[in-house]
């Protein structure tokens, strides 16, 4: 299994993880999800297989999460759900699958645990924190 990323090129997390990804040495499968959307049993699959569900996957800002009426607890997980699969950005990216296991990659640096093997450093989040050094270690 290679790794997938469903991924957003806008998000600067999203973009620093497959630059984690490709930095490791993988060519993974990316699914701009915005483009393609999201069908019902694909995000139960990756929701189970991360320990999510549709409300902690949930997408609060810079999204229309608010608007939508969806940040009340009361709101279900089912319609929670059924609201993403209208409106793709409504799911926190970026979520990555690879052998070692599926996970929600915020901060960035989870993505790090899905890797056979770490990237050549040094190397930092979105924000300029270190993630790896000069040597290759991790940091953190």
């Amino acid at each position: 299994m290679s790794i997938v990323i469903h991924h957003n090129p806008e998000c600067g997390t999203s973009r620093n993880v497959l630059a984690i990804i490709e930095a490791s040495g993988e060519t993974p499968v990316v699914i701009e999800y915005l483009q393609t959307g999201w069908t019902r049993p694909q995000l139960q699959a990756l929701y189970a297989a991360a320990d999510l569900t549709p409300r902690t996957a949930l997408r609060t800002t810079k999204s229309p999460a608010d608007e939508l009426g969806l940040l009340d607890p009361s709101v279900d997980d089912e319609t929670l759900l059924a609201s993403m699969l209208v409106h793709p950005v409504l799911v926190n990216r970026p979520i990555v699958c690879s052998p070692k296991g599926v996970r929600l990659c915020r901060p960035s640096e989870t993505v790090l645990d899905l890797l056979d093997r770490l990237p050549p450093g040094p190397m930092s989040k979105e924000d300029g924190t270190p993630l790896i050094d000069a040597d290759g270690n991790r940091i953190g």
